[in-house]
């Protein structure tokens, strides 16, 4: 087989049908990995807690009627210059040095990758036709920083197009014979369509917890498919023996066929398996964060189907991709090291514990994506798994963990084992300056010793109570854990329209009535409790709710 044909055919198939097989065995395998954690969680460890304070009875009987508890709704315009303001401002700063960085290691990729296109059409060196290409290879870089600070998105994109247009302008006018509008939108569209719609495979959000891992194992084991058959089809001395075997097994042409494709994908499926466990090992030893896996396989699959447009000119220029590629990394790693620089003491990350009504669904995952993009960039997010965020929030060696059958590991098994699991949590940040997602697997008989420890090694608690009613009996244990130990300034629940507000008020105040004399409130003298209320989860709501959060953690300070 012509080595061009086979890179131009071969090459582009193999990514389309990984892409669509990563599509699909995401969202089973995310299905099937939900409904084994949901199982898991409703049996029980066979662990007895530690006993916890009676509070059916007053403790503040004694000392007379305590002072009238506060519920306001807490939705102050932001203040830049309070500590909230500052540490919110330093969050957001890093991340922007990210997008920066990322961005800068994009553009060394267009970089390369326009260079290529100029020397493989053999046309000389042109200053317009360079950037124009540059222009066009850097689209990556918007989906980039899109996903990175998804309220700067409504700025860069304008700002392309206009860059684009530009370039596009001032070519027809120097080339108004040799170029049209439609030769230009069809270039821009043949280097960035396929790679774009192929991100859909892998970065939607049901399944991009996962979709990179799957993607890298889909494409090494959909190439083993397509090499066996080639190797095959290319020998008549080996065709001639595989269908000898087949005809004594009394196969046909289609099976025989089919079988090779499966043998094929099965033997490379083991290399994929252990590439797998390699990304899996560097994420724990902290080589890179869940989000550069992400972002690095974006930009590895548009170094490979835009090099595409360039094998007609040699079959070595398959390679411009890689090499575009290993250019993005040298420089994200420069980035990320100078801006490590600035980063702030890492001893200062705080820890936000996030409790929820487990029933909320999409609207937990919102909600947790805004929060999570920019308090990352500071502190870590220690939260217990349940049936809303548990495929969002998958690390890759959990799901490793699980697709080997250890996923009891990932499980607390005592108090013993819940110390050391709180002791060894996560605060440090990634190279990309991004901190982790601490997740605790609880048991029935486990959570509420997990929630009271989480609740004392917090800094910040954000309570989500939408939705929340009488049959939410866990999350009024954890609020009476919240009042019972840690001072009312350091939490913030979050309501909507959906929330029993009647009931929310009855039970914080029955839960203030019954105060334990270990309390940090106790001796308040004007308690309030903070409640933010959500409409629409939009930028400016994100940023007042993100405001407050950070000036609880400054509390503390």
């Amino acid at each position: 087989m012509n080595l061009t044909v086979a890179l131009t055919g071969a090459l582009p198939a193999i990514i389309v049908v990984a892409a669509a097989l990563t599509a699909l065995a995401s969202i089973f395998l995310l299905w099937l990995y939900r409904r084994a954690v949901i199982h898991a969680m409703r049996t029980q460890a066979g662990v007895v807690s530690a006993p916890v304070a009676s509070t059916h009875v007053s403790s503040r009987a004694l000392s007379g009627s305590p002072p009238a508890l506060t519920i306001i709704d807490s939705t102050p315009k932001p203040d830049e210059t309070s500590q909230g303001g500052v540490a919110y401002g330093q969050a957001m700063q890093s991340l922007k040095q990210a997008a920066l960085a990322y961005a800068t290691g994009g553009v060394v990729f267009a970089l390369i990758m326009a260079l290529a296109w100029v020397i493989a059409a053999g046309r000389g060196f042109s200053v317009v036709r360079f950037l124009l290409l540059l222009s066009y290879y850097s689209w990556p870089i918007v989906l980039v920083v899109s996903l990175l600070t998804p309220t700067g998105r409504s700025r860069i994109i304008p700002v392309y197009v206009a860059i684009v247009l530009a370039f596009v302008g001032i070519a027809l006018i120097r080339n108004p014979d040799d170029l049209t509008v439609g030769q230009l939108v069809y270039l821009w569209f043949f280097a960035n369509g396929p790679g774009t719609l192929l991100l859909l495979a892998f970065l939607s959000r049901r399944v991009r917890a996962v979709g990179p891992l799957v993607l890298a194992f889909m494409v090494v084991a959909v190439t083993g498919a397509v090499i066996i058959v080639s190797v095959v089809g290319d020998s008549e001395g080996i065709l001639r023996g595989v269908a000898v075997i087949g005809s004594m097994l009394g196969l046909g042409a289609t099976t025989i066929f089919i079988l090779l494709y499966l043998i094929g994908f099965i033997l490379f499926g083991v290399l994929g398996w252990w590439l797998l466990r390699w990304l899996g090992r560097r994420y724990q030893e902290k080589r890179m964060s869940d989000q550069s896996i992400s972002l690095d396989a974006l930009w590895l699959l548009f170094g490979v189907v835009q090099s595409f447009t360039l094998v007609f000119e040699g079959w070595a220029w398959i390679f411009t991709g890689l090499v575009a590629f290993v250019g993005y990394k040298l420089a994200l790693r420069i980035g990320f090291t100078v801006s490590s620089r600035d980063r702030g003491d890492s001893a200062k990350a705080r820890l936000l514990l996030l409790l929820r009504v487990f029933s909320l669904g999409q609207r937990s995952e919102r909600l947790f994506d805004r929060i999570s993009n920019v308090w990352l960039r500071s502190g870590s997010i220690g939260l217990i798994a349940g049936p809303d965020l548990v495929t969002s929030t998958v690390e890759p060696h959990e799901f490793l963990n699980f697709l080997g059958g250890r996923l009891s590991r990932q499980f607390v098994q005592g108090e013993s084992d819940l110390e050391q699991r709180v002791s060894h949590m996560d605060a440090q940040p990634d190279p990309d300056g991004r901190h982790r997602v601490n997740e605790f697997f609880c048991r029935s008989d486990t959570w509420q010793m997990t929630m009271r420890r989480l609740v004392d090694r917090s800094d910040a608690v954000l309570m989500d109570l939408r939705s929340f009613s009488k049959s939410n009996q866990g999350c009024i244990y954890e609020l009476r854990q919240l009042f019972n130990s840690i001072a009312l300034n350091r939490g913030i629940l979050v309501i909507d329209d959906s929330t029993d507000r009647t009931f929310l008020e009855m039970t914080v105040g029955d839960i203030w009535q019954n105060l334990e004399p270990s309390s940090p409130n106790i001796e308040l003298s004007r308690p309030t409790v903070r409640c933010f209320s959500v409409k629409r989860q939009s930028p400016a709501e994100m940023k007042k709710l993100l405001h407050i959060l950070f000036s609880a953690r400054t509390l503390i300070a």
